[in-house]
């Protein structure tokens, strides 16, 4: 008798062992690379307010910014390896992993603004591409918006053989990295946390980037000119390790997308309103001559790297090229 009470203690323990397990929240740690006050680190920060909130404490979630937990390099293997369950890195990473059809967004001045851009990443082409990401063990949910990027140096950048000789940072993507060389620039592949200590020393001459993530990133402190070329998009796409994702409670999983739906809208609404804000913070610091373009000077940037298109379609896939260039207008001349 003694040990059926034994047993049956033993067994109710367990059952309530196993409820309180149940009623754990389930923990989606979300790393990125960039401050807390650029566009993707408020939607961040959205998300996991918007999540929590409408799960009700069943899901909670920790964003790491900054590369707080991981940098460029590292970030996408400790998705894979369910270190991590979520990030939003720049589409260029994903060139890396063999899913080269993504660097079509690192092509330059293949988008002339954002409603041109939205017909791809949110249409049919975009969420195609996402599904690419599953046999990585990767499920692709959003993308989300930074703006068009600019070229920044120590030395002035007018005209595209200003370029020439210059030490360059590019993330790693070798569409970016044929787009310096036919600049005549020297590209130099590093994480962006480690690019304003670069600039500072001088084992950099410059990069290219955003307003948002220049300015957040003090870069324009040690940046003597910043160029307006827009010749080229920095996007990010929203994805979690595909084996924790499909393992969620379904109904949880569906919240969850209703909450990065929002934060999404909420992202490309702010993301050019941000880089306009910093880059009027960056006219204002003094630090930074803002070299303006005129449509002349712009276009002739344009037609100097438009034989980098040429150079990767076979490798993009001249099909997706092609779809992408009559569903925004593309010219490839250059013109």
């Amino acid at each position: 008798m003694k040990k059926i009470v034994l047993a049956l203690a033993a067994i109710t323990g367990l059952g309530l062992s196993q409820t309180a397990l149940a009623q754990e929240p389930v923990t989606i740690k979300f790393s990125h690379v960039l401050a807390v006050d650029t566009p993707k680190g408020k939607a961040a920060e959205l998300f996991k307010k918007l999540a929590e909130e409408r799960t009700k404490g069943r899901v909670r979630i920790e964003v790491y910014p900054n590369s707080i937990l991981y940098k460029d390099k590292e970030e996408i293997e400790a998705l894979q390896l369910g270190a991590v369950q979520m990030l939003a890195p720049a589409l260029s990473k994903f060139g890396p992993l063999g899913i080269r059809e993504f660097e079509v967004f690192d092509l330059p001045y293949v988008f002339d603004n954002y409603a041109e851009l939205h017909k791809i990443t949110l249409g049919p082409i975009g969420a195609g591409l996402l599904k690419k990401l599953e046999p990585k063990g990767i499920t692709g949910l959003a993308y989300w918006d930074n703006g068009f990027k600019q070229m920044s140096s120590n030395k002035p950048m007018k005209k595209p053989e200003d370029a020439k000789g210059q030490k360059l940072r590019i993330p790693s993507s070798k569409v970016i990295d044929a787009q310096m060389r036919t600049l005549g620039a020297m590209p130099q592949t590093m994480a962006y946390s480690e690019v304003y200590q670069a600039m500072q020393t001088g084992v950099v001459d410059g990069s290219e980037n955003t307003h948002s993530n220049l300015f957040t990133g003090k870069h324009h402190e040690v940046q003597k000119y910043l160029t307006l070329t827009d010749h080229g998009y920095l996007g990010y796409a929203v994805i979690v390790n595909k084996k924790f994702w499909d393992g969620l409670d379904p109904e949880i999983r569906k919240t969850l997308e209703g909450a990065m739906k929002d934060a999404t809208t909420y992202n490309n609404e702010i993301a050019q309103k941000e880089n306009d804000q910093a880059l009027e913070n960056v006219r204002k610091s003094g630090k930074t001559q803002v070299i303006a373009l005129t449509p002349e000077e712009k276009q002739a940037w344009k037609k100097a790297t438009m034989k980098v298109h040429e150079q990767f379609a076979d490798k993009l896939g001249r099909d997706t090229l092609q779809t992408i260039y009559r569903e925004t207008g593309f010219d490839p001349s250059g013109r």
